[in-house]
């Protein structure tokens, strides 16, 4: 592939514009305006005619350079974008190549709070379609409420999956800052206990902290980055194991015959969480959350909380919600 060579010389466009000016010339005119030779005057003025640029001689007229050399740009647009599309051909297999042979190319190590938090807003600012997310208790980097990155990447389509431990959800701010994701668009779910710390994007890239819990205080906070390869492939096989058993948390919205105000206090009580904790992130006394779950369990026909459970699982009241083309979602 050879590049299409440049549209106009710098002598071809001094020309150019002396002959606009005087409204057409001849090689000698042009000659003696231009300060050079007849002969040179004579080869730019046949050059322009070859391009299409003047009329032919003896006397040369300028006509317009957008007909003349408008399919020469096109061509070398179409040019430019075949070659991009090499390089960026060429520079995937380069990097396929090198992290095949080298694993300082798969994983990096992030040291320092500041430097992860970076990472993690990076990773959200340039994913396209997916961020699935480990969220325990006691994040190492940055808390639920400080995600500000989240909410652009939301809305400009990404897809946000987040499962949550459940001591996560008890601390202050959190579940009122995971109920306004979930308005949002994001997929929230909860367990007990989860087993690391992860998030990963466009399942391209991962960032896991390395730090264990009872290790920290001692030293940065350190994290590795995984970029694709086996490893970050099992990363989301874990993930999706885990999300498969999970509870989810729903804000409220009417769910079949369930009533929209009762969608987040059974989703809270299905995950486990204690009535006081409910009433207190409900903004009601624990026996007001024992009287509304009492309805509930008349309304499921049940008269345990067991079987409350049973019966929320059995009629779909805390399934995920169908995506606008009517499949369930997560």
């Amino acid at each position: 592939m050879h590049p299409d060579p440049e549209l106009l010389t710098t002598a071809e466009q001094e020309a150019y514009r002396l002959l606009v000016r005087l409204a057409g010339a001849g090689p000698d005119e042009l000659a003696r305006l231009a300060g050079t030779s007849a002969r040179q005057a004579a080869d730019v003025l046949e050059s322009l005619r070859a391009k299409g640029l003047v009329t032919p001689g003896p006397t040369f007229h300028a006509l317009p350079p957008d007909v003349a050399l408008g399919d020469t740009l096109l061509r070398q647009q179409q040019s430019l974008e075949s070659a991009r599309q090499v390089v960026a051909a060429l520079s995937e297999d380069y990097r396929s190549s090198n992290r095949r042979r080298s694993a300082e190319h798969l994983v990096e190590i992030v040291v320092g709070a500041q430097a992860l938090r970076r990472r993690l807003f990076e990773m959200q600012d340039t994913a396209r379609e997916e961020i699935l997310w480990f969220c325990r208790a006691n994040p190492i980097a940055m808390q639920g409420p400080e995600n500000e990155e989240e909410s652009s990447a939301l809305a400009r389509g990404v897809k946000y999956r987040a499962i949550y431990e459940r001591e996560l959800l008890e601390k202050p701010g959190e579940l009122a800052s995971i109920v306004e994701s979930i308005s949002a668009g994001e997929e929230s779910r909860t367990l007990p206990a989860l087993p690391v710390r992860l998030a990963i994007a466009d399942r391209s890239l991962a960032i896991c902290p390395l730090v264990p819990d009872e290790s920290r205080g001692v030293g940065e906070p350190t994290a590795a980055l995984i970029r694709s390869s086996e490893l970050l492939d099992a990363l989301v096989a874990l993930f999706e194991s885990y999300w498969e058993r999970a509870t989810p948390v729903l804000a409220d919205a009417p769910r079949g015959d369930l009533p929209a105000p009762e969608v987040l206090l059974l989703s809270l009580f299905v995950s486990g969480m204690p009535d006081k904790s409910i009433a207190t992130h409900l903004g009601v006394s624990k026996r007001t959350v024992q009287r509304r779950l009492d309805r509930l369990m008349a309304l499921a026909g049940v008269d345990t909380r067991t079987g409350l459970a049973f019966q929320a699982a059995r009629r779909g009241w805390l399934a995920a919600p169908a995506d606008p083309a009517g499949q369930p979602r997560g």
